[in-house]
């Protein structure tokens, strides 16, 4: 039986679409005004790119992006496409780097990421951005860490400061049990204690931020299932959130939808960053 963690196995075409992601990503950094390699921490993985709306007047709303990769892989360079649908709807696109397992453990990157937000709260008005107005995504990977920035992780005292007032989630991973009986663990190596702390299904949702969770109807069952199964522990804690499956979308393609203006997943990224403004 195929892993259904292995993405490879599952979408024929996945290098193809790696390279486009990455000519995308190029021709992103050579026609965006943007501010490179800002550093958000002091390790050297801690940094963050900005790209930068054309026209309109300030303040704008600041939407942060968390790549995916299974936590273990890619970087902000191979998905700077993604600031072309945020800088289409009026928003600046904050594209951000954290630490990578194995060397990297999972408490870490969780950290990183929320610390990036933080980072993006205090100082995104540098650049005509809205502290008021966060929003933030993620994919795979990308929407496991996200979901942490607006809720307390099991093995937690205190819920994290919530600066995101709304959240897009794509494709995400939310339960992390699975992982070990998958190809993943002999690169990762998730422990127990990191299974029962940085799973989005037994963490506590923070009030407030809007969820909106969604999932290509190609993609294998873990994340069909596990995205439904999010989205209900999420309505049963009394949180505003909703969820989809976008027809025709494997676990590659919705990425490069994600950063096609005009998309459907674009559109709902607009509404996203427009339920941040709402809740300033």
């Amino acid at each position: 039986m195929t892993d259904p963690f292995m993405i490879r196995a599952h979408v024929p075409d996945f290098e193809s679409h790696l390279a486009a992601y990455r000519r995308a990503s190029e021709r992103t950094r050579q026609s965006l005004r943007g501010v490179r390699d800002l550093a958000y921490g002091d390790h050297p993985d801690e940094k963050l790119d900005l790209y930068l709306p054309e026209g309109g007047e300030g303040p704008f709303p600041v939407h942060a992006f968390i790549h995916g990769g299974y936590w273990r892989a890619f970087s902000k360079l191979d998905y700077a496409f993604i600031a072309d649908a945020v800088t289409a709807q009026g928003a600046i696109a904050a594209i951000i780097d954290y630490s990578l397992m194995p060397k990297a453990r999972m408490a870490t990157l969780v950290g990183q990421v929320r610390r990036a937000v933080g980072w993006l709260a205090a100082n995104a008005g540098r650049w005509g951005g809205d502290p008021a107005a966060l929003s933030a995504s993620g994919a795979s990977a990308g929407a496991h860490l996200a979901s942490f920035l607006a809720c307390r992780g099991a093995g937690e005292a205190a819920a994290p400061a919530a600066p995101v007032r709304s959240l897009l989630l794509v494709s995400g991973i939310y339960d992390l049990d699975p992982i070990t009986s998958s190809f993943l663990q002999q690169e990762i190596g998730l422990t127990a204690e990191e299974v029962a702390a940085w799973s989005p299904l037994t963490a506590a949702p923070v009030p407030g931020p809007v969820f909106d969770v969604v999932v290509g109807a190609d993609e294998t069952s873990p994340f069909l299932a596990q995205g439904r199964a999010f989205a209900d522990r999420l309505a049963a804690a009394g949180v505003d959130s909703r969820f989809a499956t976008l027809p025709g979308e494997n676990h590659m393609s919705i990425a490069t939808a994600l950063g096609t203006p005009g998309s459907a997943l674009a559109d709902r990224l607009g509404r996203t960053i427009a339920a941040s403004r709402r809740g300033a």
